[in-house]
């Protein structure tokens, strides 16, 4: 009887650290270049989940069209005298308000990603605490451009000729973007509080629905009660909407431009520190 000898299996080598995996052992805190290519990764995850749900887009697709010409028809005539007269009124209103309501569905797809699990994965990891709330916040720009770009044709469609040609055109959906992501900011905070995702779009529709409306999106300030008027001209989304109408009417950078980026950095200022200390709670 003859023994026959075994080879063992070879065992492979363990994996050599690269120089980032040993920085994010051997520091407590992540480098500004770490924490940016983090949160450009989590915008990739985010896209990533756009595609593999196109639903996420109807808001941004469906709503301008609707928006555009519900509010147009029904207005127009009433307001301007005709709905050619009407359009370089609402146009800009409806650019701004379609993507400053988009952005409340940031806090409800999070809220459901904290629900799911996914984020317990993210504990693990030696990521930065801002890059799960600004990955997808940044993914969620091409929603807004696509909401911008849609109504902007919608109403060229229909008649609307910008007089500030593309140079404002461009800039109307810019800044109207950096609104949407500044004001993003509030419903990630709100997401990170609210114990469900339809107590955060409850909440979230509060919060949005009364600023959009009760601007100057749709009607002249002047035709408001004094009261009401009052109200409209404090508005931050108001001087979000003045400030598109003078860029794509006007090709103008006006006074309503510069005060309505520092109420953009305000916000960012004041509820992205408030995001991330209520994120580390769940942590």
């Amino acid at each position: 009887m003859t023994l026959q000898m075994t080879t063992p299996a070879p065992v492979a080598a363990p994996r050599r650290l690269t120089p980032d995996d040993i920085a994010a052992r051997t520091t407590s805190h992540n480098s500004l270049r770490q924490t940016l290519g983090q949160t450009m990764s989590m915008a990739w995850r985010a896209t990533k989940k756009m595609r593999r749900n196109p639903e996420q887009f109807f808001d941004v697709t469906v709503q301008p069209l609707l928006f555009t010409a519900m509010f147009a028809y029904l207005l127009g005539g009433g307001l301007a005298g005709s709905v050619q007269a009407y359009l370089p009124l609402v146009i800009p209103g409806i650019l701004a308000q379609t993507a400053l309501t988009a952005c409340m569905a940031t806090g409800v797809q999070l809220r459901e990603d904290m629900e799911k699990g996914v984020f317990d994965r993210f504990k693990s990891l030696p990521m930065a605490r801002i890059a799960p709330l600004a990955g997808p916040m940044i993914a969620d720009l091409l929603r807004y451009a696509i909401a911008s770009t849609l109504t902007f044709c919608t109403g060229i469609a229909m008649g609307y000729r910008p007089g500030g040609g593309v140079a404002g055109v461009v800039g109307a959906i810019v800044l109207t973007m950096i609104a949407g992501w500044s004001l993003a900011w509030v419903f990630t905070w709100v997401g990170t509080l609210a114990r469900s995702a339809q107590s955060v779009q409850g909440i979230s529709m509060m919060i949005m629905f009364p600023l959009t409306f009760l601007s100057n999106a749709l009607v002249p300030v002047e035709t408001l009660p004094g009261w009401l008027a009052a109200f409209v001209k404090v508005n931050p989304v108001s001087h979000v909407v003045t400030a598109t109408r003078d860029l794509a009417n006007n090709g103008q950078v006006t006074g309503h431009v510069g005060w309505a980026l520092v109420a953009c950095a305000a916000v960012i200022a004041i509820f992205a520190p408030l995001s991330v200390r209520s994120y580390k709670k769940h942590i």
